[in-house]
């Protein structure tokens, strides 16, 4: 397994935001290993796309209003 070097980074000042650095190669790596190169994946970005255009989302601040 290759390892993956990532700097995190926050600010003080900031609140609730991070800077997240790393090598793109190993990002790619990361994102096959993850399935993100996957056609079902990409198939459901592209549908995701569509209803954004189309305007069928929602704002939300936290992932917790999905349950809802």
């Amino acid at each position: 397994m290759v390892s993956l070097d990532i700097t995190i980074k926050s600010k003080p000042n900031r609140a609730r935001k991070i800077l997240v650095e790393m090598d793109a190669d190993k990002l790619e790596k990361l994102a096959t290993s993850l399935g993100f190169f996957n056609p079902q994946f990409l198939q459901s970005l592209d549908k995701a796309e569509k209803d954004y255009k189309v305007g069928r989302f929602k704002k939300i601040k936290s992932l917790k209003e999905l349950r809802k």
